[in-house]
């Protein structure tokens, strides 16, 4: 019995060698063979002389008007030559390294041609022989390696829709597709590789990104619906009264955003409904101010907190924020890492499992086995794509189903959130406290950066601390920029003995990362040279200037985040992009970044400008990765996908319906397959 799953080895021609090459493609089943779609398609319908453009690829057909010659040069190089009769045309053919031609090219016969036309020699260069019978007049274009070349793939998954057409089964439901005017999926998925035109190409990708996306997002919907099943446990019922006098003890007044977060946490929280929320906010937007509260609404009702972040030189900033937050005697917090000294950490986990602690901030050291907790309420995870899935789960385990709680500074554009990270509901702080000092940034040429050197100078004698950031380590010879070691070579001759300077990168050990660190936070260093490892969570209020070397290197929201290190502080603060850049692109963020401190704003340019996989990069893991959908250009596609898995989830037992069989089908297979329905 033929079944979608079966290896390709089944298939005639797929020997043992083969197989291993596929797989290098990442074929493994007939089902990855058939869905391995083209990612472009070559146009080879025939087209007249008048309406061709220089250097375009076409088609000509035309009479051989004599016989082809082949000439020899250089090491193992050939060239064939041949002229076409064409429209009363003579038209020189050059074929490069592929004598072998000469036997399929007779003189008097009609041949067509696929090549490069060169208007200016009215010559074309040759790149295929199609024959006179060609029905292929869109052909697909494949990613292929070395052991793989075009033609024997097209011709395995001719070989795979011959034997295997019947089982491709639509996944969506009629409703869908007849609202949206999809095509059927064994047409579509047929269609990709072999379209008859460019419109046929379209629908058929069209069909299937809304499939790929709808199906991203229908298990989104699913995980939601589990969390919420799985959350049916912890209700944190707080004390009013007690969480609006810690509000009003503030030495400062929440923003209208941050009060918006911090009641939809606050409902979240009193619900019977697990808590499963993302809390975005700019750098310095006030996160921890709105964790504070939440951790304070969870100590009032008798519940444990945890607040688990990447590094140790981040735990200790929260703790410290903490502590001048909270009333000592109230509320009992503790520091949790790997460098706690053994006999402290004895007496934290007895104080946790005890209930006598209210709050621990910790890094990794927080899942480790031996932490036990007496009564743990809520999870708050900073940075949360610097952790992976089960690091988060561990400490989520450690409570009974408690509320769990993300935040970044990473801004991501909010509908686009909602959307990529679609089982979490997401809070957005998107305003920053008032009184807070713009930084001031400005764009310099690599020529001006001894003039900005003597300013960073001033600012220094003047009691202020300095960044110096780089985009590479060591020197680099594939990429012309400046790197760490350099850099702060020359900085120190520069700046020392009157004052001193660091080096940190990422290659270093974590402690002697974070004795560094430690040593700039407490002004024994004035300027620090850095790769983009000081870019999350280190708050150094002193410092009010920086300088990104080659800044052109890096996307706008990595830029941003960087900038987000100064400005921290009371004291007027600038960010320099040295850069030289060699296009518009370039030129124009450079541009964006001197006009804009927004976030948001350059989140939703950077999307623009360089697309999904280079803005979320491997920071941003958790955010899917499609094989043909766009996230940012099919945006709309993607948010229709996600407006029609809600509503379909919003039917109780939705995959008892007959017109769902083969959607639950689809998500019944592969890694889903664990999680499903009741």
């Amino acid at each position: 019995m033929k079944n979608f799953q079966d290896s390709v080895a089944v298939l005639k021609g797929v020997g043992a060698k083969r197989v291993e090459s596929l797989q290098e493609l990442g074929i493994v089943t007939i089902e990855d063979l058939v869905t391995y779609y083209p990612f472009r398609y070559e146009d080879i319908q025939e087209k007249q002389l008048n309406e061709i453009q220089d250097q375009e690829k076409v088609v000509l057909k035309g009479l051989v008007i004599n016989e082809p010659v082949v000439s020899y040069y250089g090491f193992k190089k050939n060239r064939l030559n041949f002229r076409l009769l064409k429209e009363h045309a003579v038209i020189n053919v050059t074929f490069f390294n592929q004598a072998f031609l000469k036997n399929k090219i007779q003189a008097s016969e009609e041949v067509a041609v696929f090549g490069k036309w060169d208007a200016k020699r009215k010559a074309l260069t040759g790149m295929k022989i199609l024959g006179t019978k060609n029905n292929e007049d869109f052909e697909p274009i494949y990613h292929v390696n070395k052991k793989i070349k075009q033609a024997t793939l097209v011709e395995l998954i001719k070989v795979a829709f011959s034997e295997y057409y019947e089982e491709i089964y639509e996944d969506l439901p009629a409703e869908l597709l007849s609202k949206y005017q999809l095509m059927h999926r064994p047409e579509a998925v047929y269609a990709m590789h072999f379209p008859k035109d460019n419109e046929q190409s379209a629908l058929a990708r069209r069909r299937l990104i809304f499939e790929e996306f709808f199906l991203f997002q229908m298990n989104m919907q699913r995980l939601k619906k589990q969390e919420q099943r799985i959350g049916k446990g912890t209700q944190i019922l707080y004390d009013v009264e007690r969480l609006k006098g810690f509000t009003r003890s503030l030495p400062f007044e929440l923003t209208q955003a941050q009060k918006r977060v911090t009641n939809e946490i606050c409902r979240d929280m009193r619900s019977k409904q697990m808590m499963h929320r993302l809390l975005q906010g700019d750098v310095g937007s006030g996160k921890t101010v709105v964790a504070a509260i939440a951790l304070y609404a969870a100590m009032s009702a008798g519940y444990q907190g945890a607040l688990m972040v990447p590094t140790e030189i981040l735990a200790e900033q929260h703790l410290e924020s903490l502590n001048q937050l909270f009333n000592p005697l109230e509320v009992r917090v503790a520091l949790l890492t790997g460098s706690t000294k053994a006999k402290e950490r004895r007496r934290i986990l007895e104080e946790l499992e005890s209930g006598m602690l209210d709050v621990v901030v910790g890094t990794h050291a927080l899942i480790q086995k031996d932490v036990n907790f007496h009564r743990l309420g809520l999870v708050i995870t900073d940075e949360q794509h610097r952790f992976g899935v089960n690091q988060r789960k561990i400490l989520r385990e450690k409570g009974a189903n408690p509320d769990v709680l993300f935040m970044t500074a990473t801004p991501i554009p909010r509908t686009l959130a909602i959307t990529a990270y679609g089982e979490m509901d997401v809070s957005v702080i998107d305003e920053l406290p008032a009184g807070r000092i713009p930084i001031e940034t400005r764009w310099i040429k690599t020529q001006q950066v001894d003039t900005a050197l003597s300013w960073m100078k001033k600012e220094v004698q003047n009691g202020s601390q300095a960044y110096v950031i780089c985009p590479l380590i060591e020197e680099s010879e594939s990429m012309d920029v400046k790197n760490a070691t350099e850099i702060y070579e020359h900085l120190h001759q520069f700046f020392e003995p009157e004052h001193r300077v660091g080096l940190l990168h990422g290659k270093m050990p974590a402690q002697e990362k974070e004795a560094i660190m430690q040593k700039f936070k407490e002004n024994y260093l004035q300027i620090l040279v850095s790769t983009t490892v000081i870019e999350v969570g280190v708050n150094v209020p002193n410092a009010t200037m920086m300088m990104i070397m080659d800044a052109d290197r890096f996307g706008l929201a990595q830029l941003h985040q960087l900038r987000g290190r100064v400005g921290r502080g009371k004291k007027a603060s600038y960010c320099l992009l040295v850069s030289n850049p060699k296009n518009e692109l370039g030129k124009e963020r450079m541009k964006i970044m001197t006009e804009t401190t927004d976030g948001f704003k350059l989140s939703e340019k950077d999307l623009e400008m360089r697309g999904p996989g280079e803005f979320f990069g491997a920071r941003q893991s958790g955010v899917p990765q499609f094989q043909l959908g766009n996230i940012v250009e099919d945006y709309q596609v993607l948010e229709v996908a996600r407006e029609c898995a809600e509503k379909i989830w919003q039917q109780p037992t939705w995959w008892q319906e007959p017109q769902y069989a083969g959607l639950k089908q689809k998500l019944a297979v592969g890694e889903a397959a664990e999680i499903y329905f009741d």
